[in-house]
């Protein structure tokens, strides 16, 4: 079974790429599993239960508290917390993986792996975080998208220019360790999808 993933800025077009994989693989008769791994994260499960039994929303059918947004700041416990969350969500992939392994499917395609969440760890605290227990993927992709490019498109990502500036730069600064192969995200959906596809051979 292949680990396939696509990472990138938010705004990058992993999740349009990801379907697009999706349906060429399984169009070939191939077993596939898609991997969120934000919506597989112990912090948002923890997070949608909060919301659904929260007693303002059962109240008012509105809840004015916990507004889904993009988060930019944490303080030393929040930050804390997610590091701790994410080696629990790692331990929780590998067992799902070996379910899957069981199940005879082919691939797993990840939309934000992990990659994903260490970067936000590093813009939040601004500093290194080290994790040796993420499962290599057979292919790492990386999106290569401009943030300037990236803003002008038709669903701007709420955190602004300079967010999408800073997480780049850690991008570059990982992608060597983490053997990604880069894809010039600047272009035509046709034309990124068919090197994703050569990738693949």
């Amino acid at each position: 079974m292949k680990l396939i993933t696509i990472s990138g800025l938010d705004g990058s077009g992993k999740s349009t790429q990801i379907e697009r994989l999706k349906n060429y693989l399984e169009s070939q008769k191939k077993r596939v599993f898609y991997f969120h791994a934000v919506e597989f994260s112990l912090a948002k499960k923890l997070t949608d239960f909060r919301n659904k039994y929260c007693l303002i929303c059962q109240m008012t059918k509105k809840c004015k508290i916990y507004k889904e947004k993009s988060i930019t700041r944490a303080n030393a416990l929040q930050i804390f917390l997610r590091k701790i969350f994410l080696r629990i969500d790692i331990w929780r992939f590998n067992l799902l993986r070996n379910k899957l392994l069981n199940k005879n499917y082919d691939y797993i395609l990840s939309d934000r792996y992990f990659y994903d969440s260490v970067i936000n760890i590093e813009y939040l605290s601004n500093n290194i975080f080290l994790t040796s227990n993420i499962k290599k993927p057979d292919l790492a992709i990386y999106l290569k998208v401009s943030p300037d490019i990236i803003i002008r498109r038709q669903r701007v990502p709420d955190q602004g220019i300079k967010y999408l500036k800073k997480k780049k730069e850690l991008y570059e600064a990982k992608m060597s360790q983490w053997n990604m192969r880069i894809i010039d995200g600047d272009r035509d959906k046709n034309t990124i999808f068919e090197e994703i596809k050569n990738f693949l051979r």
